[in-house]
């Protein structure tokens, strides 16, 4: 009897413990300064690939909503906040081979800038260099299949991307 009451002093104990550190969970946190709405326009595209714009923003968007609900403004004039985005790079990189002459995979890697702008003109945020990557498949005899796999990677790219922007915006510790 005496055993059990000291288990469950000691379990009591740790769940008191846990709950009172302030751990939680990465990008739950406050926007910067106490932003209460954002306006993202569409990102400047400094590379080749036309397109990733839009598709880098829609997915940053959708992250956004998805995550604080009310936090997108309508318009550039009803914002606390204006979130700016520029796509720096877009690169291909092959990463095995079948043979010397022959890739069987390759990665493709993003890198953008932000910076979050109050309507002073003031920067209240800025993470440069943000990058993530995603490898795809090469299939040596389909150029069509090789194309559309590297699309995918692109896609995948872009919702990793927004995710985590959206965690390093909100982390505030």
């Amino acid at each position: 009897m005496f055993q059990k009451r000291k288990i469950i002093f000691f379990i009591l104990f740790l769940l008191i413990l846990v709950s009172g550190c302030g751990y939680r969970f990465a990008g739950t946190g406050d926007f910067p300064e106490g932003t209460e709405s954002i306006f993202i326009p569409i990102f400047e595209n400094r590379t080749s690939e036309s397109g990733l714009e839009k598709q880098v923003t829609d997915d940053l968007i959708y992250e956004f909503t998805k995550n604080s609900k009310d936090i997108l403004a309508r318009d550039i004039d009803d914002a606390d906040a204006v979130l700016y985005g520029i796509i720096r790079s877009i690169g291909t990189k092959t990463i095995s081979r079948v043979d010397p002459n022959t890739s069987s995979e390759r990665r493709v890697k993003i890198s953008v800038d932000m910076k979050l702008v109050v309507p002073e003109g003031r920067v209240i945020w800025r993470e440069e260099g943000i990058a993530a990557n995603e490898a795809y498949s090469v299939v040596p005899d389909d150029k069509y299949r090789t194309v559309q796999n590297g699309q995918e990677a692109i896609s995948k790219l872009s919702q990793r991307l927004a995710e985590k922007i959206y965690t390093r915006m909100t982390d505030n510790f």
